[in-house]
């Protein structure tokens, strides 16, 4: 029987209310599959922060570098600045840990309109370069609060990021039948990062993954054919920034925020990758029991996919989509009064029959 350790963050708002029933969720899988998961919830949060002045300890890496994988859940608080949230504690995680990899799938669900008149059969995923890039903590400010003032924000990118983000996506296609690699890029103006960042996933789509087709766009062209022609996406590369916003569009063109997932990886398995949903904290709505677990209880299948437990994981999935195609149970967010408890226990119990 396989044992994993697992660190459980679950954040702000409504990340504590959404991960309960991930839990229960992965209690479930854990006691019909046969494998065993040792949880650890740590109290990282703006509460954390408002407490102690910092989101998690000094050595909150080091007490997460034992685990096989981190749940997270949401962060964000309209009394600590959202920069402090972000840049004391998912930041260091993924950069401290390598998390390289943001995996997003954009997949049509059953029974879910989208804004799309062709909303059909989307199933693609994004491969976003999750460690440098633009969310660089290089730059600064100069003469604060005078007519001068002034703002240097640089943008970070590696050969040996740029190959290894490429390498990621290219053998994820292969290995899951997909034919086709996009790459999203701005090189015709920022000149000198994204021309990097063309050359390296040219030459390595080429000399090594040569048997998959490769075309690249620029990224403003990109979002309008999700818009027109999402179904002819597989998978898309993409430096951080574009990813994040590419990410964000393709949820909405499949019924939202709350129904995304997220992986952050370290493929290698040399330090705990993290899985989140892709929404934030939503404070308007925290504590009231309406919020969508959905994309959390996804997150949760796949971190278990990521440990090697692909049988728990597509059950978890079925499970999701069995209810909402079913339709009967539905948070406010896709049409429905269902509270998120209700939401869980109906996926629960899906996931108990199939």
């Amino acid at each position: 029987m396989a044992d994993y350790k697992i660190a459980v963050i679950a954040g702000d708002g409504i990340g504590p209310e959404v991960m309960e029933e991930a839990l229960r969720v992965l209690k479930a899988a854990e006691e019909s599959e046969g494998f065993s998961l040792e949880i650890e919830e740590f109290p990282w949060n703006s509460e954390y922060w408002l407490e102690h002045g910092r989101m998690m300890p000094e050595d909150g890496l080091e007490q997460l570098r034992s685990f096989d994988a981190i749940l997270f859940g949401a962060i964000g608080d309209a009394r600590v600045p959202d920069d402090i949230t972000i840049w004391e504690l998912i930041m260091p995680i993924r950069k401290g840990f390598h998390q390289y990899v943001n995996f997003r799938p954009v997949k049509s669900l059953p029974g879910i309109q989208t804004p799309l008149a062709n909303g059909d059969g989307i199933d693609f995923v994004i491969f976003r370069e999750n460690a440098e890039g633009e969310y660089s903590d290089s730059g600064g400010r100069l003469y604060a609060g005078q007519e001068g003032e002034m703002a240097v924000q640089n943008t970070i990118m590696t050969r040996a990021g740029i190959e290894r983000i490429t390498r990621a996506a290219c053998r994820y296609a292969k290995e899951n039948g997909r034919k086709k690699i996009t790459s999203a890029t701005k090189s015709n103006a920022v000149i000198h990062a994204n021309k990097l960042w063309d050359e390296h996933v040219q030459r390595i789509t080429g000399e090594e993954f040569g048997d998959l087709e490769f075309e690249q766009y620029y990224v403003d062209a990109l979002a309008a054919y999700f818009v027109q022609r999402p179904q002819s996406f597989e998978v898309v590369l993409a430096s951080n920034l574009f990813g994040d916003i590419l990410s964000d569009l393709g949820s909405g063109l499949v019924g939202g925020l709350g129904l995304s997932p997220s992986g952050n990886i370290n493929p290698e398995k040399d330090y705990p990758s993290m899985f989140e949903p892709v929404h934030g904290s939503a404070p308007d709505i925290a504590g009231q029991g309406i919020a969508n677990p959905i994309a959390q209880i996804w997150s949760a299948a796949l971190m278990l996919e990521h440990l090697g437990e692909k049988r728990a994981a597509v059950r978890m999935v079925t499970a999701i989509e069995e209810v909402l195609a079913e339709g009967e149970v539905r948070t406010r967010d896709i049409g429905g009064e269902a509270t998120t408890g209700e939401m869980g226990e109906a996926i629960l119990h899906a996931f108990q029959s199939n």
